[in-house]
């Protein structure tokens, strides 16, 4: 029954004390932009969740159960929720009144219900629901956009707030939950979740679920599809369609090593097991950091392992983003930046300091692109972000990961390895499974440094000016250096010796690439790709590069490889480079003719973004 809400002010709850630093800087009250929740009046703490996947119809039938900590004076519990279909509520055991509070598109609405009069501290408030076929945060794969193209394949993507598209939560970084599931899909098919996960089909379609570790409902996951496991170590394995398994299994085989280097870097990995789930290629996303689950795009399997430095970027967001989490999605830069310069630690530690350096380069080139991509939105490159009123996927640029690696950087420049290891490393113990914002941070990191050392490495121009300051750290690559020299002898009309050429790896491709002129001669270009195949290229990451370049010079032969990689791969890293290389190069018409084809095989975080670039009206 629908009745008249007025919200009460919102002010969320305080972080608890601490031991290992100084003082606790106390967290300001703050308002999360992007939830409905009023977690100081009744906030989730566990999530009972049963389930009956219907790939027919493309929905979820479902019961969310919350158990809901609450003032006893509170009238109220307000959840976050987004086209859902809401059939029925119950408060510990009984009917009540609920309301649908209507919001702008991005925050979808507020799901508000009633508490009895007199409650008690803690209630049980059931949800009985069901998903729409249009639900933003899953995709329904039919069999052939699936590797084995038999049958269908569903995964969901919850980051930043799509969360509430499936399930009715409280969809904020900054309120955790602990959980458990029951799931039914159809038989011969595999169920895996953001939890305690299966290694084998159920014989009957049903499974269940565990997360004791309280995380935030942007990690909430979910896939169902023709899945089989293999083991790599005690505590590590990959997940895939039948098809891929082998060579998933053989592309992360190194994972241990990565686990270990994690672990000694900045403590005990604390999630029990740690899988990688290969997605169909509509995942939109290299990776997303799922708690015990990374879900990763098939585009990072290349055959020589050279681009898995993006399982170590996941692998480090057990530490940061997982266990120390944002508080609101405008300190986004707390989760990526540190996990960056995580990420390089460990390929340090796994693949060698010069290894780490090309990467930390390839990030250098990514920030310079971006600063010029949002000149005309300064205060988009600040660290710290304000974005009310936005869909905070607009946050999610370079900016938190590049700056935000290069601001650590500066730290360990300046400060010590040493040192700054020892701080993250309290960091992580001390704030495990809470949330932090940027100023309680700049609290902490001031209190560490002190005031003189503090000022003098200007860290609130890096967090709250646009642009990067001056005293950006220069991170050398021998590597590169060499490349630079064969790039520029290219350039100047040499040819590129086979013999340097077939010693790169994948980052010294993409840096030689990075240093062709957009005006070089269509011949050349040509006599390139007649030599080397990076037309036909099978790394992805080399091919969208080289076609990007391709599409901007004038280099039309590479059309048809444009085209067949614009419906074979739904990453929006891959896909909006290569979009806007055709707008940029008059083929607009071509590049919608493509879109039109190939919308519908990628996920909606994709097409959010380019039916904006190409102005396209579904």
């Amino acid at each position: 029954m629908i009745k008249k809400l007025i919200f009460l002010s919102f002010i969320p709850f305080l972080m608890t004390s601490c031991d290992l630093f100084k003082s606790d800087p106390v967290i300001k009250p703050s308002f999360d932009p992007h939830s409905y929740a009023q977690p100081e009046e009744a906030v989730v703490k566990h999530l009972s969740w049963e389930a009956n996947i219907r790939f027919d119809e493309r929905f979820i039938d479902a019961i969310a159960t919350w158990q809901v900590e609450c003032k006893q004076e509170s009238k109220h519990v307000v959840f976050d929720s987004d086209r859902l279909v809401i059939n029925n509520v119950w408060v510990d055991g009984k009917q009540t009144e609920w309301n649908i509070v209507q919001q702008k598109d991005h925050l979808g609405t507020g799901l508000v219900v009633d508490l009895p009069k007199k409650h008690k501290y803690k209630v049980e408030v059931k949800i009985q629901y069901r998903t729409v076929s249009s639900a933003k945060a899953l995709f329904w794969a039919v069999p052939q956009q699936t590797y084995g193209k038999v049958d269908p394949f569903m995964f969901s993507q919850s980051q930043a707030i799509l969360a509430r598209t499936w399930i009715p939560c409280q969809d904020s970084p900054g309120i955790r939950f602990t959980y458990d599931a029951k799931v039914t899909v159809p038989t011969g098919m595999m169920a895996l979740m953001s939890a305690e996960n299966p290694v084998e089909k159920s014989f009957n379609g049903v499974y269940r679920f565990r997360m004791e570790q309280p995380i935030p409902s942007y990690l909430m996951a979910i896939a169902v599809g023709d899945i089989e496991y293999r083991a790599i170590g005690p505590k590590t394995g990959v997940y895939a369609e039948p098809g891929l398994i082998n060579e998933a299994a053989n592309e992360f085989s190194e994972l241990n090593e990565m686990m270990a280097a994690a672990e000694k870097l900045y403590g005990t990995y604390v999630w029990g097991k740690y899988d990688i789930l290969v997605l169909p290629p509509s995942f939109p996303f290299g990776g997303m950091e799922n708690p015990r689950l990374t879900f990763a795009t098939p585009t990072i399997i290349s055959g020589d392992k050279s681009l898995v430095s993006l399982v170590a970027h996941e692998l480090a967001h057990s530490w940061s983003g997982n266990l120390v989490t944002n508080r609101t999605w405008d300190d986004f830069w707390l989760n990526e930046g540190f996990t960056v310069y995580f990420e390089n630690r460990i390929m340090e530690e796994v693949k060698g300091k010069e290894y780490a350096n090309m990467l930390a380069n390839l990030g250098y080139s990514d920030l310079m692109e971006e600063l010029e991509n949002l000149k005309d939105s300064p205060d988009d490159t600040k660290l710290k972000l304000d974005l009310a009123g936005r869909n905070p996927d607009d946050g999610m640029t370079s900016i938190a990961y590049e700056k935000g690696f290069f601001l650590l950087k500066l730290l360990e420049v300046n400060w010590g390895r040493e040192n700054l290891d020892n701080f993250l490393r309290s960091y992580f113990a001390q704030y495990k499974f809470k949330v932090m914002d940027t100023e309680s941070f700049v609290s902490l990191l001031r209190q560490q440094l002190g005031d003189g050392p503090y000022t003098e490495l200007r860290i609130d121009e890096w967090i709250y000016k646009p642009g990067v300051p001056s005293n950006i750290p220069k991170i050398n690559s021998e590597r590169f250096n060499k490349v630079d020299i064969v790039a520029s002898n290219w350039n100047a009309g040499m040819a590129l010796s086979p013999e340097v050429a077939k010693e790169w790896t994948t980052h010294e491709w993409l840096r030689f690439i990075e240093k062709i002129p957009g005006n070089t001669a269509v011949e050349r270009l040509k006599e390139l790709d007649d030599s080397y195949g990076l037309t036909n290229s099978g790394n992805a990451e080399i091919l969208c590069a080289w076609l990007e370049k391709s599409l901007m010079a004038g280099y039309d032969e590479v059309l048809p490889s444009t085209q067949k990689f614009l419906y074979r791969v739904g990453r929006r890293k891959f896909l909006v480079p290569i979009y806007k290389a055709l707008i940029a190069s008059n083929k607009k018409n071509i590049a919608l003719d493509i879109y039109k084809e190939a919308r519908g095989s990628y996920h909606a975080v994709s097409t959010q973004t380019i039916d904006d670039l190409l102005g396209f009206n579904a």
